[in-house]
């Protein structure tokens, strides 16, 4: 049975009742246990609906720069199949880390990590130093968990060394009832959408926003080719969008024609399908000869090599992706979803004088313009299915296994889907067909 407050964020109430009703003790949390970190070992298929559970946890207190948000929907990234899978590294030696600077930071030091790192929902309590919102405010939150006393974190909020990815280098994630997150993290909430609508975009489309159109990234111009690996997934589904936007060319790589028939929906006219160029041997993206089957592919439907591609595969596919970029081109990463060691052929990457930048999530400032983007109806939702709290098991399953496209959504509070729209005239100006584009 969910508490009275909760009960009342559900219902609508207003700001002056939400500061009235007390918190809860503790509330249902997805969360992965210390006591687990060697569970997989020797183990293949490091399952993670045995290591994810979903329990009641305590409340945590409250930081003079946090607020404590209602989370009304969460979504699944690939950090937290890492975390449930306690790879690279157990997620708890974060923790303790955090723990070691002590004061509020010691709270993180737990023995359970709250996982996620996406949310919408509503702020129930504010902490004394928190200025720009209030009790009632409508959010979606910012994955960057920065040190604001960092002097690099005021040139750039990635570049400070307290920077952490809230909900997977830190505690009290967005998969849960409540939320603890810093102020510098809050954004409005896009009116136009649903809880769970607004809840997949943060983390995903502003890191597609740095690495294409930020000046820290591959600063796209008009007219580049830009190669999206992975198209229509959590990234490259906004990376397309984005493309497009900015007036580049997407070239789209899918392995299935489910998939490429959705690619185009989404405005990217061209599109690979590996499945077929390789003939599904995905090894030769390994090999010079499936680089030079995918580099004709490529030019047959646009006629030049990328000028960008947009990586994020990591060791399956970085060997193609440093051969496939233009001479001059530009290949920016910003992970490595099938594995970090990567092997490629250097000669490519000096003798053609190709750059290879690395990209990590996106500085505040790059998450509020692309969430402005979103909320302005320029770039939609990618997301495809919506799982409840008490399965989040089964939804990080799916991402763990590649069978989802888009983003995977999660209800927390939210009794339903298509809560929470507070601009119907909004919506309908965006269009319904455009904003379910990935759940048809």
């Amino acid at each position: 049975m969910n508490s009275p407050l909760s009960e009342a964020v559900i219902a609508g109430a207003d700001a002056a009742d939400l500061a009235l009703l007390p918190l809860p003790a503790s509330f249902p949390a997805a969360a992965v246990r210390a006591s687990d970190v060697d569970m997989f070992e020797g183990v293949e298929d490091k399952d993670v609906r045995k290591s994810l559970f979903v329990e009641n946890v305590p409340m945590p207190e409250l930081a003079p720069d946090e607020a404590l948000i209602a989370v009304m929907a969460s979504a699944i990234n690939y950090n937290t199949v890492w975390t449930a899978m306690f790879e690279p590294l157990p997620s708890f030696q974060f923790l303790k880390e955090m723990g070691k600077m002590g004061g509020w930071e010691e709270r993180h030091d737990l023995p359970y990590h709250i996982v996620g790192s996406d949310a919408s929902g509503v702020i129930v309590r504010t902490g004394s130093s928190v200025r720009k919102w209030k009790v009632g405010d409508h959010v979606s939150i910012s994955p960057a968990y920065v040190d604001e006393q960092d002097p690099d974190t005021h040139r750039d909020g990635m570049l400070g060394q307290g920077q952490k990815a809230w909900g997977f280098e830190t505690n009290f994630g967005g998969l849960a009832h409540y939320a603890l997150v810093r102020a510098s993290q809050l954004m409005p909430k896009p009116p136009a959408l649903t809880w769970e609508e607004a809840a997949v975009n943060p983390l995903c489309a502003s890191t597609a926003y740095r690495m294409l159109v930020s000046e820290r990234g591959a600063r796209m111009k008009q007219g580049d080719i830009v190669l999206v690996w992975g198209a229509t997934g959590g990234l490259g589904s906004y990376a397309v969008q984005l493309v497009r936007n900015g007036g580049g060319i997407p070239v789209g790589v899918v392995n299935s024609e489910e998939k490429a028939s959705l690619l185009r929906s989404l405005g990217c006219d061209a599109v690979i399908n590996r499945a077929e160029i390789l003939g599904g041997d995905d090894m030769l993206l390994q090999r010079a000869e499936g680089w030079k089957k995918m580099g004709r592919a490529i030019r047959e439907l646009v006629g030049e090599d990328p000028h960008i591609v947009f990586e994020h595969v990591g060791s399956k596919t970085f060997p193609a992706s440093v051969f496939l970029a233009r001479r001059g081109g530009t290949i920016i990463t910003c992970g490595s979803s099938t594995g970090y060691d990567h092997t490629y052929d250097n000669r490519y990457l000096w003798m053609r004088l190709k750059r290879i930048i690395g990209s990590h999530g996106a500085n505040f400032h790059e998450q509020w313009e692309a969430n402005r983007l979103i909320a302005m109806g320029h770039v939609v939702p990618a997301l495809s299915k919506t799982y409840r709290l008490e399965e989040v098991g089964a939804a990080a399953r799916s991402v763990q296994t590649n069978q989802h496209i888009g983003k995977v959504g999660v209800l927390c509070l939210a009794p339903r889907p298509g809560l929470g729209v507070t601009d119907p005239q909004a919506r309908a100006r965006v269009g319904e067909e455009r904003l379910r584009l990935f759940r048809r």
